[in-house]
């Protein structure tokens, strides 16, 4: 009897990882196709803009995939502490992860409002960028980018939430950092080819 509800635990165990790993597979699918159509929609245009310098906006970018890499690192810390059954120091790194999310959003929003101030609408493109330029630029940045902004905004919410359950499970922390580390992954994509392929 209890070897089988021993057997039936280990294989819940399993379905939450499977269904972790499921989720972030379709989740990839989505990103996949919406690159997909960022890629046609580039190669089909023979006036894509390329607005972004080095200064600022690249190195703004910079500073924004650094704060998720730093991330990244403080989540492995988190699950690391979490595996030594140090509770304490698990909330810590996760505190840390939380608030390099957290400055990721803010100077993404600024970073928006400065486009948007600049004129770029889903639709439009800004006049000073130059005359003739295919107007989807903006459809495809901001649909993109708001996305997987999204994305990070969930991760802080989940990542709140298991570092406030007072009796966490290592599986819990196991779970907050695939989906993190997905996260992480997909903005290095982004920024590779929405900020550095459109460099001038």
């Amino acid at each position: 009897m209890n070897a089988g509800v021993m057997n039936w635990a280990s294989h819940s165990i399993c379905n939450r990882k499977l269904g972790m790993r499921l989720f972030i597979l379709s989740d990839a699918l989505t990103f996949a196709a919406l690159l997909f159509s960022y890629v046609y929609l580039r190669t089909a245009s023979s006036a894509w803009p390329r607005p972004f310098s080095l200064s600022p906006e690249i190195l703004f970018a910079s500073l924004m995939t650094l704060c998720l890499l730093a991330s990244s690192w403080t989540m492995v810390k988190a699950v690391r502490a979490s595996a030594q059954g140090n509770r304490a120091k698990m909330v810590r790194w996760l505190l840390v992860t939380i608030a390099a999310g957290s400055a990721f959003v803010v100077l993404h929003l600024i970073e928006w409002n400065r486009l948007i101030g600049e004129g770029l609408r889903p639709f439009s493109t800004p006049i000073s960028w130059g005359a003739d330029l295919s107007p989807l630029f903006g459809a495809v940045f901001f649909t993109l980018t708001g996305f997987h902004l999204l994305h990070v905004l969930s991760g802080i919410v989940y990542l709140s939430v298991t570092a406030m359950r007072r009796k966490a499970a290592h599986e819990a922390v196991e779970l907050c950092g695939l989906y993190w580390q997905f996260v992480d992954a997909v903005w290095l994509i982004l920024f590779l080819s929405l900020y550095l392929f459109s460099m001038k």
